[in-house]
């Protein structure tokens, strides 16, 4: 006998009168006649030529073959019953998407998912990472981070909060006073769209009054997370996002040693104006708010 011809009905209807210690239990248990699971258990016992019951007048009790094969498909049933159970409450649970850049999901979104989970335990986040423009009109994604100005046409918006930038590095390399960046790499990262009014070091120096170091190193990214690490790890001073980099400052890995402080563009809450939001949708966008009204501490 292979997996291919088991008589998986003989063997429900075995596993249950070996459990209930009776045919017509087993019958009820199944929905069907003590005759017809009578018929089952003989056709099993044909098939494999052992006697897996005693039949007595009012009672059945199991033979030393039965009592050796009852234990086994007791526990393949309960195994298939808690796999079902589980993928079922899985297919159940509902599941948020959130768009936003690589650089906002992996330094602001995932330190904080552990306060998600605690908060609403019963939704799944599916965050995607991407710094390409996501038409919410033509994905599955429900809510997504827009960085910029505005006006987003389609999409129902609302701000969360303006982007700060400022000088900060790894405290080891001593940087105390503008006059330090002379001689530490200037660590940059690429903007996508060239503007005036990108929070990059030509505007910084622009603001601070002070000429752009020619004799300064520099150290260049594609990606903010990337300049961001690389701060960190002490290779340069950085302009990035003083909303990105809470947990590194508070942790004392950077330090922002001086000014000024520049806005950078504002992260906007949207989502598609035509779609309407499902409760937990709209639970998910409100703990964004409610993230996003916790400001990154004064450095």
């Amino acid at each position: 006998m292979d997996r291919r011809t088991l008589p998986l009905s003989a063997l429900r209807a075995f596993e249950a009168a070996a459990r209930l210690g009776s045919f017509k239990a087993a019958a009820q248990e199944l929905g069907v006649t003590p005759t017809a699971v009578s018929h089952q258990i003989r056709a099993l016992e044909a098939q494999t030529e052992l006697a897996l019951f005693d039949r007595q007048v009012r009672k059945v009790s199991l033979t030393d073959a039965g009592a050796q094969l009852y234990p086994v498909l007791r526990d393949g049933f309960d195994a298939f019953e808690t796999t079902l159970v589980r993928l079922a409450q899985q297919r159940l649970r509902v599941q948020v998407s959130i768009s936003a850049t690589n650089a906002f999901t992996v330094k602001w979104l995932v330190p904080r998912m552990a306060d998600f989970r605690r908060a609403h335990p019963d939704i799944d986040l599916q965050l995607q990472a991407t710094d390409d423009l996501v038409d919410l009109r033509s994905t599955a994604v429900d809510i997504a981070i827009r960085y910029g100005r505005g006006p987003y046409p389609g999409l129902v918006t609302q701000p969360l909060f303006t982007d700060r930038f400022a000088p900060v590095a790894n405290p080891r390399l001593g940087v105390t006073s503008p006059k330090d960046l002379a001689r530490v790499p200037l660590i940059r990262f690429d903007w996508k769209r060239p503007r005036p009014e990108n929070p990059t070091w030509e505007r910084w120096f622009t603001v601070a009054r002070r000429p752009l170091p020619r004799q300064a190193s520099q150290l260049r990214f594609s990606d903010e997370g990337h300049a961001i690490q690389a701060a960190v790890a002490g290779h340069g001073i950085a302009l990035v996002s003083l909303a990105l980099i809470t947990d590194e400052l508070e942790a004392g890995h950077l330090v922002q040693p001086f000014g000024p402080v520049i806005d950078g563009y504002t992260y906007h809450l949207a989502m598609h104006a035509d779609r309407a939001p499902s409760a937990q949708v709209q639970a998910v966008a409100q703990w964004l708010r409610e993230q996003a009204a916790q400001r990154e501490p004064e450095h």
